[in-house]
């Protein structure tokens, strides 16, 4: 994993964010990641390629929000999305992690041992 931190956005990554947000919001959010210190953005490269992605925003000591996470979708079904939530989880030796996300995700999330909060 790398993160990333070049003011301009590369291409792969504007796709992937594109599946993570409206398009209408990915140079902002971008732009977020790069200016806001507790706004990380990282990516997931296999053979110097990036395939997947992951944004979060820290929130205190041992807590952070996922903002953004996508994997492109020829790589879907090799667990990038596990193993990117593994390394933020390792990185800040995080206990408490949110993540806001639309009906279509929850199950991933469960699986994963995320709580549903109403």
């Amino acid at each position: 994993m790398e993160e990333l931190k070049s003011k301009e956005i590369q291409p792969i990554v504007w796709s992937l964010l594109s599946f993570a947000t409206s398009e209408k919001n990915i140079d902002q959010e971008y732009r977020a990641y790069m200016e806001l210190p507790n706004r990380k953005l990282f990516a997931y490269m296999i053979e110097d390629e990036i395939v997947g992605c992951i944004g979060i925003e820290l929130l205190g000591q041992e807590r952070c929000e996922i903002r953004h996470i996508a994997v492109l979708p020829s790589r879907r079904k090799e667990s990038i999305e596990s193993k990117m939530i593994n390394f933020i989880l390792e990185k800040y030796s995080l206990a408490y992690v949110l993540a806001e996300t639309d009906n279509e995700a929850v199950n991933f999330y469960k699986k994963y041992g995320f709580k549903s909060q109403v």
